[in-house]
């Protein structure tokens, strides 16, 4: 064994970092030296999605009229196809 004497003290007392992980708890890791995050979280310099990010845009899949449309196509779609069990 070697007698290394750990000095953690001064990492464990650093601040931590304010983001919360998709289990709703802390993120545990140190936050960066004069930011609240840590670099996983966004404290890095240059971290973030850059202005204008095209991939960030809007298809239009989830809004409310293009749900409320396919609603409309399912009962459509249902009542056709009680309508031909009808005729058989």
């Amino acid at each position: 064994m070697s007698d290394h004497i750990r000095t953690t003290g001064p990492m464990l007392a650093s601040p931590r970092c304010d983001a919360k992980t998709r289990c709703g708890g802390a993120c545990r890791s140190p936050a960066v030296h004069g930011k609240k995050r840590c670099r996983m979280h966004g404290g890095a310099p240059g971290s973030g999605a850059p202005r204008a990010n095209q991939n960030a845009r809007k298809h239009g899949l989830f809004t409310r009229d293009a749900i409320a449309e396919r609603r409309q196509i399912r009962a459509l779609l249902g009542d056709a196809r009680k309508l031909l069990e009808k005729m058989k």
